[in-house]
């Protein structure tokens, strides 16, 4: 029995050594995501203070700076290069000075760092020019340089931290090619992100030997069609289905996250982001313990820290003050003047004098027959008056150029019922919703089930929208507007952005049923410039706009949908101001 006693206690003696000698070591994980130009504390678009910001994240990374030192880590996951005139103006303005963004994001020393499909939008030109000025790596495992076969970017980078060894894998959205038109990324292609994380895992596991496993995706949580090959939205699904990752920092979606899921192995996955404009901030902490090269314990856990409550650094301000200036004095250019206030909320119950305009722009610049545009911002206005350069922001969110494409009469009608199906509900009576929510929001949260970037009207064309008939039978084309007749087997030119010519969103694909590869070869004129370009220059020509409503389509019948309108209106607006109202745009 003593002896058993004397066992037991140089076990037990020994137990504690171990423990003892075991080194707990702490990490911050620090992402941001989808910035989108917001990099100082104002609204350029707008012309007021704005709220989260780059300036305000500089504030919080500092103070956990003061406590974590180096073993602070900081990532972002991508859409950085595009949102304001922050950004454009140092992608298409001023391409010789070093890019505000590199300058910011080295000034913040992030650590690394994945494009976004935004980003990949502005070019070869742009962002190369970019990635080469960042001091730290942009990641993209799934980036291949199609000449050499190998990632374009960097796939995965490793920091040692006391010993221990992060690994980050990049990952971007495979469905560039579907928005963003190819000479923009020319000599890329993008790889299915759930191959390219079953292939990198195992490296880095059995090269790397990495103690703490982070995937650094711009890809939304919610995957959209899980038969669909290159899914848009793979991140709960990598999370799930490939066992090995500690952390994901995801963005894309702009849908702040915090949640851990279990994967098919039992173990847990904490899922983040940030959600967009840097409203928020995720943070991920770890504490593990190691002895020797052995892994004794780890453990994890995520928040998300509201950037409402962060002072903005003055420190950050003072370094880009002579940037915030210039791009202040560049927004406020005036273009030309307006002569009535026009608004997206309109657009979503009929013809707009917002969307005209834009057409009847898009119809002056292609030459074309027939011209489809939608409300890119969710909910936003130009006001009457003097107009700035900053307002060609507000009428054309995105950096997209113009195409003119051939399209048959027949083609043109299940354009617009693809269309008007992501729009609209099929009511079955007076009291039914005219547009189509989504069924896990009411009462005062009701939101559209697709993005108002989707809903896309016609000019050109004299044409009926009846709600109370299902897909394929909605639409009725009576003329064209001059009051001659459309032909169901005519050929015409037509307008459309370059999002819409690449066949995202099922548009010429599922409604006008022109396969992907197809659409190409209807392309018949390019323009040089993007939209935002083209419009300034068109108002500029012109001095004075006097946008008006054609009113060339209406919703029927008129009875059940005059009061459906002011239901629909009140559940989408209330009495929100258009500057409080949050977009709930994401491509």
């Amino acid at each position: 029995m003593k002896k058993f006693k004397i066992i037991f206690s140089i076990i037990f003696f020994s137990f504690c050594i171990h423990l003892l000698s075991a080194k707990g070591i702490k990490l911050k994980i620090i992402e941001t995501s989808d910035i989108h130009g917001n990099y100082f504390p104002y609204d350029f678009l707008n012309d007021t203070p704005g709220k989260g910001s780059l300036a305000r994240i500089e504030t919080y990374i500092q103070q956990q700076r003061d406590i974590y030192g180096k073993n602070l880590l900081l990532f972002d996951a991508g859409d950085f290069l595009q949102g304001q005139p922050t950004s454009y103006y140092y992608n298409f303005i001023d391409t010789v000075s070093p890019h505000l963004g590199a300058r910011i994001l080295n000034y913040m020393d992030y650590d690394a760092a994945v494009p976004g499909n935004h980003d990949i939008e502005t070019g070869h030109s742009v962002y190369d020019r970019y990635f080469a000025q960042c001091k730290f790596p942009y990641l993209g495992a799934n980036i291949i340089n199609t000449s050499t076969g190998n990632p374009y970017l960097k796939p995965y980078h490793i920091f040692v931290r006391e010993g221990i060894k992060i690994a980050v894998l990049g990952l971007l959205t495979p469905r560039i090619p579907y928005w963003v038109p190819q000479d923009l990324w020319s000599g890329l292609q993008f790889d299915d992100m759930q191959e390219s994380a079953r292939k990198w895992l195992p490296i880095i596991k059995e090269k790397e030997k990495a103690d703490i496993i982070i995937g650094l995706f711009h890809s939304g949580e919610k995957p959209k069609s899980g038969n669909v090959k290159f899914e848009e939205n793979a991140s709960f699904l990598i999370a799930r289905d490939i066992p090995g990752f500690d952390i994901i920092l995801l963005g894309h979606d702009h849908n702040a996250l915090c949640r851990t899921i279990t994967n098919k192995n039992g173990e847990k996955v904490l899922l983040l982001n940030p959600g967009s404009q840097g409203l928020n901030i995720a943070r991920a902490e770890i504490i593990i313990e190691k002895k020797r090269n052995t892994l004794i314990s780890k453990s994890i856990s995520g928040a998300l820290v509201n950037t409402s409550n962060c002072d903005i650094d003055s420190a950050f301000m003072a370094q880009f003050i002579t940037a915030y200036d210039t791009i202040q004095k560049f927004s406020n250019s005036p273009v030309g003047t307006l002569t009535q206030t026009i608004s997206t909320r309109d657009s979503y119950f009929g013809p707009s004098a917002f969307c005209d305009f834009i057409n009847q722009l898009q119809l002056k610049i292609s030459g074309a027959d027939i011209s489809f545009t939608a409300p890119l911002f969710f909910d936003t206005e130009i006001k009457a008056g003097k107009i700035f350069l900053r307002d060609m922001f507000k009428l054309y969110k995105y950096e997209n150029r113009l195409h003119t494409i051939l399209l048959t009469g027949k083609e043109i009608k299940g354009y617009l019922e693809h269309s008007y199906s992501l729009w609209t509900n099929q009511m079955q009576s007076p009291e039914d919703d005219l547009l189509l929510f989504d069924n896990q929001y009411t009462g005062i949260n009701k939101k559209l089930l697709y993005n108002s970037y989707n809903f896309d009207s016609a000019m050109g064309i004299k044409y009926t929208v009846d709600v109370t008939k299902p897909y394929g039978n909605k639409i009725n084309i009576i003329s064209m507007s001059d009051g001659s007749s459309f032909d169901l087997d005519k050929t015409y030119k037509v307008a459309i952005n370059s999002y819409r010519a690449n066949g995202d969103d099922g548009m010429l694909i599922k409604g006008a049923g022109i396969s992907k590869e197809k659409i190409k070869d209807r392309i018949v004129k390019t323009s040089d410039n993007d939209l935002h370009f083209d419009i300034m220059q068109y108002i500029h020509q012109k001095g004075t706009i006097a946008p008006e409503c054609k009113n060339e389509w209406k919703f029927i019948p008129e009875e059940w949908v005059a009061p459906a309108i002011e239901r629909n209106r009140n559940d989408l607006f209330g009495n929100l101001s258009i500057t409080n109202r949050p977009s709930i745009n994401v491509h």
